[in-house]
């Protein structure tokens, strides 16, 4: 395969499985949660394209609404960490040296607590897993890494004339943060915002696997692949292949397409 074809590939991938999840009410046979008693472990067949569970239901109604949850946990955590990140790290990169250097130790601090972990029990305090739950609780586990690149990137802005004219006008923190840093780090940042999606993906994934994600009610990837020992056991093959690949494929996806931003940005650089 061409290299310069696979983030096409990639995006196409992601694209349609964005869209069938969206669109998962209208294209589904069935409700994700529809058990049907005469066609319980079912292998795929016209009826049932990629099979059903030990429940009687239907796998492909439950990717598509799976995919809806998983996707929407993953964005919304991307999006959460992002803007976190870039808060504390331009507020570190502006800062003196004194507090930079405290505020370092603390991101230090948090990247030495397993993610997971720090996931598990911020899960618990919470109590019930939600979206939001869930979404929240990702993101405020996920912007330590980022920040640190976001501060670098401030201390080197920090002396371009256009910063010191808006620090000289008055222009407040946010401002500032807003009209000038932001833009001119985000690009930078972009990969790593993109990345983040997957992680949040796994993670959620991990969770489900192991009890602690979305209640049973949910679909989820994440849920999906946590049927896998009951799949094993009754010979189900269908209940393993088939989520296991679509979720490889959207994850690779995403990380190609996050490494085909990153080299951009570093050939960019280059030409600079």
């Amino acid at each position: 395969m061409n290299r310069k074809q696979r983030p096409k590939i990639a995006i196409a991938i992601l694209t349609i499985s964005a869209v069938l999840s969206v669109f998962a009410g209208f294209i589904a046979p069935y409700k994700p949660n529809f058990m049907n008693e005469y066609a319980i472990g079912t292998a795929p067949s016209l009826s049932h394209i990629f099979g059903t569970d030990n429940l009687g239901r239907d796998l492909f109604s439950m990717i598509l609404y799976g995919g809806r949850a998983s996707l929407t946990i993953g964005i919304a955590s991307a999006v959460i960490g992002t803007l976190i990140a870039a808060v504390y790290g331009t507020l570190s990169g502006m800062a003196n040296k004194h507090v930079d250097r405290l505020m370092m130790k603390a991101t230090d601090l948090f990247m030495s607590i397993p993610a997971l972990l720090l996931v598990i029990v911020l899960e618990a305090i919470w109590g019930e897993a939600s979206y939001t739950s869930l979404s929240l609780v990702i993101g405020i586990t996920s912007w330590m890494q980022m920040s640190k690149v976001i501060r670098s990137e401030v201390i080197r802005l920090r002396k371009s004339e256009f910063i010191i004219a808006a620090e000289m006008y008055g222009g407040s923190f946010w401002y500032i943060l807003r009209r000038h840093l932001f833009p001119n780090y985000f690009s930078s940042i972009m990969f790593m915002a993109v990345s983040n999606v997957g992680s949040a993906i796994i993670v959620e994934s991990t969770l489900s696997f192991m009890g602690l994600g979305l209640p049973i009610s949910e679909i989820s990837w994440g849920s999906l692949m946590s049927l896998s020992q009951d799949a094993l056991l009754s010979d189900q093959w269908w209940m393993i292949i088939i989520p296991g690949l679509i979720l490889i494929s959207v994850l690779v996806s995403i990380t190609e397409i996050g490494e085909y931003i990153r080299g951009r940005n570093t050939s960019k650089g280059s030409n600079i």
